[in-house]
């Protein structure tokens, strides 16, 4: 089981604080530093000093970070145009020389819409299917030709399809628990799909649906990552463990359903039914980015103990 770090600086993180985790996280030997793509608190807080950008961000780590691989989980397809999109992570992933992997999702989370003057469409899962296309499309494009896309949402003509990533396409990450579509979308386009803060059995049968989707599109099932995102609060003992839900304001009954709470023994009884049902990577959703301790435990009692 691969251990990567996933952050929520909405919740109140400038550069320096994220920096700094995105280094330790790398000095501790966790193989991400993911962060999601949000402009307005989800969960209560002050939220200071303010939002970061997603990709600004990650261009800053690119340069500061030396081996981590660094992406979004999700980065929202409604914040940004799809040919935009493409030169600024083509750049970001140049500069980082090749670490960068592209989380992609529909958008959800109207309120952070509405706060920035962003639309807010209807057809999102449409416009997602739609940007995957262009962005691979993009990818695939040969140097010197352009690219053209005529679709419902989106029109590109003679589009030049630079700058390129290092490895020629990027690593996309496809997650969620929709049904239907959502698999289809995994199966079509991404190199990994991610199940979000489900309980391992939800988890399988997501997995599954994937699975299934894939076997239908002629592709094999075993060509896709399959991963998971865990909220971790971990701590040596359950004093540890109480006073770092308290700091996270976490209800523990609620964390031991969808996600990693308690000593890194029971933490890796809880990973092992994950990967169980096919998990091979986890994103720990990292919640107070002060508390560098809790990265140390889990990279020294828990990551050094994995296969």
């Amino acid at each position: 089981m691969e251990l990567r770090l996933l952050t929520e600086p909405q919740r109140g993180a400038d550069y320096t604080t994220l920096l700094r985790v995105a280094r330790s996280a790398e000095d501790l030997g966790f193989s991400g530093f993911f962060r999601s793509d949000h402009y307005v608190k989800v969960a209560p807080g002050d939220a200071l000093p303010g939002p970061t950008d997603a990709w600004i961000t990650l261009a800053g780590l690119a340069r500061d970070t030396t081996h981590i691989t660094l992406g979004t989980m999700m980065t929202a397809s409604t914040f940004r145009l799809p040919g935009v999109l493409a030169v600024q992570v083509a750049q970001v992933d140049q500069m980082s020389g090749g670490r960068i992997e592209l989380g992609l999702g529909a958008g959800w989370f109207e309120r952070e819409h509405q706060a920035y003057g962003i639309p807010f469409p209807s057809a999102r899962l449409g416009r997602l299917e739609e940007q995957l296309e262009i962005l691979t499309g993009m990818w695939a494009t040969p140097v010197g030709e352009t690219f053209n896309h005529e679709g419902p949402h989106y029109r590109l003509v003679d589009c030049p399809a630079l700058p390129k990533p290092v490895r020629g396409r990027l690593p996309l990450l496809v997650g969620g628990r929709g049904t239907r579509r959502t698999p289809a979308l995994a199966a079509r386009f991404a190199d990994e799909f991610n199940v979000p803060f489900a309980s391992p059995e939800d988890a399988a049968g997501q997995f599954g649906r994937v699975r299934e989707a894939a076997r239908k599109a002629g592709r094999d099932p075993d060509s896709l990552v399959y991963s998971v995102a865990l909220t971790v609060c971990v701590g040596r003992d359950g004093t540890d463990v109480a006073r770092r839900l308290a700091a996270i304001g976490r209800d523990e009954a609620e964390l031991r359903a969808t996600g990693l709470v308690g000593t890194p023994d029971e933490v890796l009884k809880v990973l092992d039914r994950y990967r169980a049902v096919g998990a091979s990577r986890s994103y720990l959703q990292f919640l107070d980015l002060s508390d560098l301790g809790q990265l140390e435990l889990i990279a020294r009692e828990v990551a050094s103990r994995l296969d």
